[in-house]
């Protein structure tokens, strides 16, 4: 799932909600969008909800007979959002959120915009969006993917008939090696451009030769990656677990052996390249 911020920086209601529609609209073209207004008053209680019989719970949902649904509920940030949205949506739009690591859109005045690489563009009205070049840079950024992303993803192969077993592996940013060591902040992953994604597709091609793998997904995250957060998945559909597991291990392996990433380490007391340091 690719996923678009949209911010304002001292814009109009209208010229705001406009934009919104305008590339949700184009998003819309190319797949299910999923959209996350975010409005700091409902941490206040302040935000105005319509009136609800009270469940007691913390999450509630109320679902149509349709398939359309509502909820409210506590406990959930934007992150979590969007992986629930990776699992269904091929895009997702996020409004109200700053500095967020996505191709950003800011609407409004260029003046009140913060310095930000991610800021793709700035207009102060609707009709200033470029909506197909901002979805060719969306669709061209690092879509953000889930485990369970992943998972759906194998396990809707027509082949997934003939499969009994679905094994994963997440590799994820440990804040030490030893109890003595430095706490790591983040990890920060850099791959040369089109080279790492060829070297997965050929470790996955191989994997799905074998006679008990159905398919193979890989993904390896890329910039910063903080501490806790997950940096690499591999899920293998197969028809026995033997070879499920077999394909994981090995992928996971060849993976960390022969697709092209340096990654840097920041500590609390120190950066470094990894490949630097003996």
């Amino acid at each position: 799932m690719h996923v678009l911020a949209i911010t304002d920086c001292g814009a109009s209601e209208d010229a705001l909600a406009g934009t919104v529609d305008r590339l949700v609209d184009r998003l819309g073209r190319e797949g299910r969008v999923g959209v996350v207004h975010y409005d700091a008053t409902i941490a206040d209680g302040t935000a105005s909800v319509p009136d609800r019989v009270p469940s007691g719970g913390d999450v509630t949902y109320e679902l149509g007979a349709d398939g359309d649904w509502a909820a409210t509920g506590t406990g959930l940030s934007v992150i979590e959002t969007l992986d629930t949205l990776a699992t269904t949506c091929a895009y997702a739009v996020v409004v109200g959120v700053d500095s967020l690591r996505f191709p950003t859109v800011a609407v409004g005045s260029a003046q009140e915009a913060e310095p930000d690489e991610s800021v793709i563009a700035t207009v102060e009205k609707p009709t200033e969006v470029d909506v197909e070049d901002v979805f060719e840079r969306v669709s061209a950024s690092e879509a953000h993917v889930t485990l369970q992303s992943l998972v759906d993803r194998v396990t809707a192969r027509p082949e997934a008939e003939l499969a009994g077993a679905v094994a994963t592996f997440t590799g994820r940013v440990r804040e030490k090696d030893g109890p003595d060591d430095a706490p790591t902040e983040y990890l920060e992953f850099e791959s040369y451009e089109g080279v790492a994604d060829e070297r997965m597709a050929a470790i996955r091609t191989d994997l799905e030769a074998r006679e008990d793998v159905h398919a193979v997904a890989l993904h390896h995250r890329t910039g910063v990656v903080r501490n806790g957060e997950d940096i690499v998945f591999v899920v293998v559909l197969a028809g026995h677990r033997d070879g499920a597991f077999r394909a994981v291990e090995d992928g996971i392996n060849r993976l960390k052996d022969e697709v092209p990433l340096f990654k840097k380490e920041v500590t609390v007391d120190d950066e470094f390249w990894v490949h630097d340091r003996s």
